[in-house]
């Protein structure tokens, strides 16, 4: 059997731009994958199939409409596997639990069943639009609906701490509850030097979703105030519509050992750096 890692997708800013006339918004914004995420398997089978398990498996059901069933079904229907998905981040949490899993397992199959020639990306859009960036699962700057991806600034080494408090915030009524003008793209350099750099740059932008989001759930709020209280904590803020916020560190030892001071019942907590494509983990 063949395993994949998923990891979590951060914003560190997400500025809404402008609406398309189909309805979809169009958005701005600097993704990092943080060294925490689910586990995606695969391995031959007659028929298509899923099992879930992990912290947070018991939230999902293996139906039809599970994202990663429909990725198999996308990539090549017909085709029989039998995956398998440890759920270790929390579920509709903004941190793109779910196109992260189906990102992986869009390579995972494609490698199982001999499709390394197809391009992945178009599927992955259709997938949602989370799943492109996924796809690549490092630093880019995310723009359009999700399609267009182009260079990310070089980022300094850093760390940080993710909280999701256990309430569900649905993306419609985010956006619905947004108001105001649309924002404008920021420009960003090639590279930060060094992690002051990057806050000061950070700190020019925003999520343009927070506040919309704490209307909807006025929880996040304290997230956010807890998280910015934290010893060395740089930045604050929320990571795509909700619920997830996360606070920015220097190190990923001093996010880890920030994330023991703020856990409490109920909420998810995590501390750590960023996920280093290549790397071994499975």
């Amino acid at each position: 059997m063949s395993a994949r890692f998923a990891p979590a997708k951060v914003n560190l800013f997400l500025h809404v731009t402008g609406r398309r006339g189909d309805g979809y918004h169009l958005l701005d914004s600097l993704a990092v994958f943080a060294d925490v995420g689910d586990v995606v398997s695969a391995e031959d089978a007659e028929t298509l199939s899923l099992e879930i398990g992990g912290p947070f498996g018991a939230v999902l059901r293996a139906e039809d409409d599970n994202l990663l069933l429909k990725a198999a079904r996308l990539l090549a229907p017909g085709r029989g596997a039998a995956l398998g998905l440890e759920k270790n981040l929390p579920v509709a949490s903004g941190i793109g639990g779910g196109s992260a899993d189906a990102a992986a397992a869009l390579r995972l199959l494609a490698r199982l069943w001999g499709m390394t020639d197809v391009d992945l990306a178009p599927l992955a859009l259709q997938l949602g639009a989370d799943v492109p960036v996924c796809l690549v699962s490092r630093p880019v700057r995310m723009q359009g609906i999700g399609e267009i991806l182009v260079p990310a600034p070089r980022l300094p080494a850093f760390g940080m701490v993710l909280v999701n408090p256990g309430v569900a915030v649905p993306t419609p009524a985010v956006f619905k509850a947004r108001a105001g003008a649309f924002s404008v793209p920021p420009a960003l350099p090639a590279a930060w030097a060094g992690f002051e750099e990057m806050i000061a740059g950070l700190t020019a932008c925003a999520n343009d979703l927070e506040a919309p989001a704490i209307g909807v759930a006025p929880v996040l709020g304290e997230v956010l105030a807890a998280l910015g209280a934290l010893p060395g904590a740089a930045l604050a803020r929320m990571s795509g519509s909700g619920a997830t916020c996360f606070a920015l560190f220097e190190t990923a030892q001093a996010a880890r050992a920030a994330a023991a001071l703020i856990a409490r019942p109920g909420w998810w907590c995590w501390g750590g750096g960023l996920y280093q494509p290549g790397q071994a983990r499975l």
